[in-house]
């Protein structure tokens, strides 16, 4: 009787807790509970563990059943075609290698493929086949850069799923609103109340869907709670009104230069600059104007500087930062920042009446030039003026290669971007005719893909040229990388030639022509992939 009665309220092997004791202590420390007179320790505490887990379990009651989840959305898209399912299906499959800078072979590298197929498909407007979506959400999971155009081609499905796998909760995240529906414009009474009572998440999508149908009307959601909203929060906020950024919106930014927080007033003085018709503007173009000027004393015009000697409160409202970082001097590190904001009509009505070329070929006395082209470079990005940057990147067939104000590789490159895309082709094209592809990767970075015609040919001869020379392509990787995903595939026939082992001479490096082949043959075949990855991709309508 008592022997059952025990049997039943505590287990053979003891409480899971004692269990659990002894084998954080050790069977040689504490001995489990035997079954058997002669049984090892170890094998008595694992019998007494399984034992116990099956009391465990018999004895838990069932639980009522979930109801079941509401079916996703449908997607009303355009189903993908089935060479193009396929297609998506090898990409998804692909992982990336695991070796460590060795030969990569002559395979494409199709994950790098990827992000070019779902923009093509998102062009097209087709839906993701549902048996994708897995491994498209744990692309996506893995490389955040695959996110908007992967979560774009994935649809409300994606999201569906996403809400019942933790892993996948990213998506909620980066879908607007956590995924759920936006009220538009119109609805003034549901834009209201999820303005006063929405998520950080689901207001920062409001503002910004607001913002793209009526800017005014997003900025008086913005001003409506302005004095309430943590500092933070309105530093998001204020970032919003960098899309459709007009006059409009001069007095609420003035007002935020008044901000407690230094990052909301720097952030509302760098829009107040790109607004050359702004109070800021022209207290900037005062200051910047009152510290360079021509010399015409000397038998050559001559720009002299005399930077500013304090950087008064003022100063500081207007988003001069006084404390310059390590290594620069307080007075160059003002001007800099007092040019940079200036509108840059500024200078011709300073300078004499000059064209902006005629202004850059200017000389600077004293040592002002770097820092004051730089500005200038800055200045240009910011007020995305064309003029200014083709004066600025100069010719690209210079013997510099540095254009009489680009200071680096990445200036030019943010100076290329402020002009149109068959212009920003053509400098590069010039560029690499003249200095070759070692220092072209960022500038072919900004170059709109494919590249075609001139830049083009420009990249395909300079490649060329470097297999000829007979070193090792290794320093040439990364531009043959980005020419696997942007050289228009129709250069395919150009490059045929080139995959063959090409005979060594004296000066070449002893194995390098087998390098250089796997590298073009991979190359050919990216290319040609691409091409046919296009064509699986275009709608019947356009082949028919």
């Amino acid at each position: 009787m008592n022997t059952t009665s025990a049997s039943a309220d505590t287990p053979v092997g003891g409480s899971w807790e004692d269990l659990i004791t002894v084998a954080l202590l050790g069977t040689d420390r504490r001995t489990p509970p035997l079954r058997d007179p002669g049984q090892e320790p170890p094998v008595a505490l694992l019998d007494a563990a399984a034992v116990e887990t099956v009391r465990r379990r018999a004895g838990v009651r069932p639980a009522r059943a979930a109801a079941p989840p509401e079916p996703a959305a449908p997607d009303p898209r355009t189903a993908l075609p089935p060479a193009a399912t396929r297609r998506l299906a090898m990409l998804l499959a692909d992982r990336p290698g695991t070796g460590g800078g060795g030969r990569r072979g002559v395979a494409p590298d199709l994950m790098e493929l990827l992000p070019q197929w779902l923009a093509a498909a998102n062009t097209h407007g087709f839906a993701a086949p549902p048996q994708t979506l897995p491994a498209l959400l744990d692309a996506a999971r893995g490389r955040t850069d695959l996110r908007p155009a992967a979560l774009a081609f994935a649809g409300p499905r994606a999201l569906w799923l996403a809400r019942l796998n933790p892993e996948w909760r990213f998506a909620l995240r980066s879908a607007p609103g956590g995924g759920a529906s936006l009220p538009g414009p119109g609805e003034t009474e549901k834009v209201q109340q999820l303005w006063q009572e929405g998520l950080f998440a689901e207001r920062v999508a409001l503002l910004a869907a607001v913002r793209a149908e009526e800017p005014a009307a997003a900025r008086e959601l913005l001003v409506s709670t302005w004095a309430t909203e943590r500092a933070e929060d309105r530093l998001m906020f204020l970032d919003s009104l960098r899309s459709r950024l007009c006059a409009d919106d001069e007095p609420f930014l003035e007002r935020a230069l008044s901000d407690r927080s230094r990052n909301v007033r720097a952030t509302a003085a760098e829009l107040l600059s790109a607004l050359p018709g702004s109070a800021l503007a022209a207290r900037m173009a005062a200051r910047a104007g009152s510290c360079v000027a021509v010399d015409r004393t000397r038998d050559t015009p001559v720009i002299v500087v005399e930077a500013p000697h304090e950087c008064d409160a003022e100063m500081e409202r207007d988003g001069v930062v006084p404390k310059p970082p390590g290594g620069r001097g307080e007075r160059s590190w003002w001007l800099g920042q007092l040019v940079e904001a200036a509108p840059l009509r500024t200078w011709q009505e300073r300078l004499g009446g000059r064209s902006p070329k005629e202004t850059v070929a200017l000389p600077v006395a004293d040592d002002w030039q770097k820092e004051l082209h730089a500005a200038w470079c800055r200045a240009a990005v910011r007020q995305r003026d064309p003029g200014w940057s083709r004066a600025l990147l100069g010719s690209p067939s210079a013997p510099e290669a540095g254009g009489p104000g680009a200071v680096s590789l990445a200036e030019r490159s943010k100076l290329l971007a402020t002009l149109g895309a068959g212009e920003r082709a053509e400098w590069v094209a010039g560029f690499i005719g003249t200095h070759g592809l070692s220092e072209a990767f960022q500038l072919l970075g900004v170059c709109a893909v494919p590249w075609a015609g001139d830049l083009g040919g420009a990249v395909v001869d300079a490649l060329d040229i470097a297999r000829d020379a007979g070193s090792y392509p290794w320093s040439f990787s990364g531009v043959m990388g980005l020419a696997e995903r942007c050289l228009d595939p129709a250069e395919a026939g150009r490059l045929d030639g080139l995959t063959s082992v090409p005979d060594e001479t004296e000066n070449t490096t002893p194995g390098a022509g087998g390098y250089w082949a796997e590298a073009f043959q991979r190359l050919v075949t990216t290319l040609r992939l691409r091409a046919a990855m296009a064509t699986e991709l275009t709608p019947l309508t356009e082949t028919g």
